[in-house]
């Protein structure tokens, strides 16, 4: 494959494209496991869809219409949670509907042929563009400039929210870059694995990471690691076999995960025997 990625430019591209998500969803993934955002995360990413729809029928690029849908959206719902009593949820359910039927309607009132929105709902990494790519880069040193301007913020905020208030943290504000940190790694993401399967790019690496750290820094740099891993993995073999590029990531992904888990309870297991034998022989002995 060597020969490929320095003979053609889609490859390059690709390779490009998976580390460039690999950094935002190490890093925002980590956020919304730990803040527990994961089904608002979808909501957001699916509300992106609207944006995509908008971008063919306005004649712009499809991702930069799905960024302001998704910043839109991610706004909106913070501020109907902060400003009615309404179910989470319900909001997340009404803004998921929403975008997806906007995008629907945009791409019916497209003049000509229906544009092909496969790779943006189940996402292929080897379609990414020039474009695309300078995009990703732009989001990825906005995500990263606001992570260690507010880190310690950001910190307080995720692990106790009332707390950091009375030290006098904005936890309002904090709210907001949260969802709008979301917001910029949804589209990052939605041309590597597509809107449907965003959200287990997004809580995958760091739910592996937890397994061998709890501290928040650690985790987002693990997630990073495992990100690029499952990314360049996932293309590889989907450039061999000839398959969705953005369905084999995520199956790499998330075997990786069930794998991990399994050999982390047989761990445990293989501890617990070990330490009741030894219980036992000193009690045999007399100790």
């Amino acid at each position: 494959m060597l020969d490929s990625i320095l003979k053609y430019t889609f490859l390059q591209h690709a390779i490009i494209g998976a580390i460039l998500a690999s950094i935002i969803c190490g890093i925002i993934g980590t956020i919304i496991v730990e803040k527990k955002l994961v089904m608002m995360s979808g909501g957001i990413a699916h509300t992106a869809f609207g944006g995509v729809g908008m971008g063919y029928f306005l004649k712009i690029e499809p991702i930069i219409g799905a960024l302001i849908f998704a910043i839109i959206s991610s706004f909106g719902i913070v501020g109907i949670k902060r400003k009615s009593r309404v179910n989470t949820d319900t909001i997340i359910g009404m803004f998921w509907s929403l975008g997806m039927a906007l995008g629907i309607i945009f791409i019916s009132l497209t003049p000509g042929y229906p544009p092909d929105i496969s790779s943006y709902l189940f996402g292929d990494i080897l379609t990414v563009s020039k474009m695309d790519l300078c995009i990703m880069a732009i989001l990825d040193f906005v995500v990263i400039f606001i992570i260690i301007a507010f880190y310690n913020n950001l910190k307080a905020y995720l692990f106790d929210e009332e707390f950091s208030m009375v030290i006098g943290i904005n936890a309002k504000l904090m709210e907001y870059i949260v969802f709008l940190l979301i917001a910029f790694s949804v589209v990052v993401l939605i041309r590597v694995v597509g809107i449907i399967l965003v959200i287990a790019l997004l809580t995958v690496p760091p739910a592996i990471s937890k397994i061998f750290t709890f501290n928040l820094r650690k985790i987002m740099e693990l997630s990073i690691l495992f990100g690029v891993v499952f990314s360049l993995l996932g293309l590889f073999i989907s450039y061999k076999l000839h398959i969705a590029s953005g369905a084999s990531i995520i199956i790499v992904a998330v075997g990786t995960y069930i794998t991990f888990i399994i050999i982390t309870k047989l761990i445990k297991r293989t501890g617990i025997h070990h330490d009741i034998g030894m219980n036992n022989k000193k009690t045999l002995n007399g100790v």
